[in-house]
């Protein structure tokens, strides 16, 4: 056992060192093998066990796909009960809006066709008035032609210049203060006048000669345009001193009359055309007037009377007022008087209370007598003595006197 198997370098291995290295080798490899092998157990119990659980896993997913795909098989289920019961809501409503729709369009073209017919027989009728106002039209033609006729009368012309301005005035002015063809103090005898509050008349002329009118509204040519100018101009002319000469009267009318022009639009062409006429006319004291400023003027004329009317009763309202003042003064005295009579009835009443309140004192008093007993003489005396107040004099004398 001692013997040298070898040397290691200068230590000599012998043969029980030897063998116990072996032994020890032989151990530690056995130990080595043992770990190996518990380690691979170990490895494989993981593995085992992480296979386990990989495989519950695996069968939890599978049951959780399966939980899942039921889910999904009933919601598609239901989504194709929901989907059947909206196609059947969808069909129900699409029948119900054609219904509408077709109740709609029946309802619209039922009073289209009303609307139709209405406009239709508002058709007629207006066609019945466009007949009648054809009518109207032919008859109104008719008129104007006859009117045109009656306006180439001069009486006719005149007859309708003063029967348009009689209107004028009969419907501003109030009853007499005015009077158709009043004759003056000269014998002449003017269409119309208006008496103003001086009493002395407005003449108003209702003849405007229209010939001179009529010829330059016809004339073509220069010279017959130039023509009917001087005629007119003339024309009028002679009409304002004629009106001037008859119904301007010194003292007994007034200084302007009027001239009455019958229609506007002549009325407007002479005032744009012949101004040299209208200033002579002013100077004439003439006024030349259209229908529209004879109305203004009659309207300036009833103020000027209401005004008059009010001035002449000026005085007699002051009488009045005079008349109420004095009444009010006698009112004031009668109250004074009534004042009086109250505070002299006030006093009576004073008194009348003061002596009731007397009389109650003393009946108070006489209930306190007690009779029981005599009573000295000079008290019963005072009693009866001051009693005097409370019975009339002659009784109060009569107890005095023991009667």
């Amino acid at each position: 056992m001692n013997e040298i198997l070898f040397v290691i370098g200068d230590v000599p291995v012998r043969a029980g060192v030897a063998l116990i290295a072996f032994g020890a080798l032989a151990l530690i490899l056995l130990v080595t093998i043992a770990i190996v092998i518990a380690r691979s157990s170990r490895k494989g119990a993981e593995m085992a066990m992480a296979q386990a659980i990989r495989a519950d896993e695996l069968e939890e997913r599978l049951s959780e796909v399966l939980r899942i795909q039921n889910e999904a098989t009933g919601r598609v289920h239901e989504m194709g009960q929901a989907l059947v019961g909206r196609q059947a809501e969808m069909a129900r409503a699409v029948n119900e809006r054609l219904d509408s729709v077709t109740h709609r369009v029946g309802q619209s073209m039922e009073q289209t066709t009303r609307n139709t017919m209405d406009s239709l027989r508002v058709l007629h009728e207006r066609l019945g008035i466009i007949d009648s106002a054809h009518k109207n039209l032919t008859d109104l033609t008719t008129q104007v032609t006859t009117l045109r006729d009656v306006l180439a009368n001069k009486q006719a012309r005149g007859a309708f210049g003063q029967a348009r301005m009689e209107a004028i005035v009969q419907d501003g002015m109030p009853k007499g203060s005015f009077a158709f063809q009043h004759t003056l103090s000269t014998g002449k005898r003017p269409d119309c006048v208006i008496f103003l509050p001086d009493q002395r008349p407005l003449c108003i002329d209702a003849k405007f000669p229209l010939e001179a009118v009529t010829a330059l509204r016809d004339a073509r040519s220069d010279d017959e345009k130039k023509f009917a100018t001087q005629r007119l101009r003339q024309d009028v002319m002679k009409h304002v001193n004629d009106i001037a000469d008859k119904y301007l009267i010194a003292g007994e009318t007034q200084d302007t009359a009027l001239m009455f022009v019958p229609s506007e639009s002549v009325y407007a062409e002479i005032h744009d055309g012949f101004d040299d006429v209208i200033q002579k006319a002013y100077r004439a004291r003439i006024v030349l007037v259209s229908p529209s400023l004879l109305m203004l003027a009659i309207q300036v004329m009833q103020q000027i009377l209401k005004d008059a009317r009010m001035r002449d009763a000026a005085d007699q309202i002051r009488t009045e007022v005079m008349s109420m003042s004095d009444d009010l003064a006698r009112l004031r005295e009668r109250v004074l008087k009534l004042q009086n009579h109250f505070g002299q009835v006030n006093e009576d009443v004073r008194q009348i209370l003061i002596s009731a309140d007397k009389i109650e004192k003393r009946a108070g008093r006489i209930e306190e007598l007690d009779f029981s007993a005599t009573e000295p003489p000079s008290e019963a005396a005072h009693v009866v003595a001051g009693g005097s107040d409370l019975f009339p004099p002659q009784i109060a004398r009569k107890l005095q006197a023991g009667e």
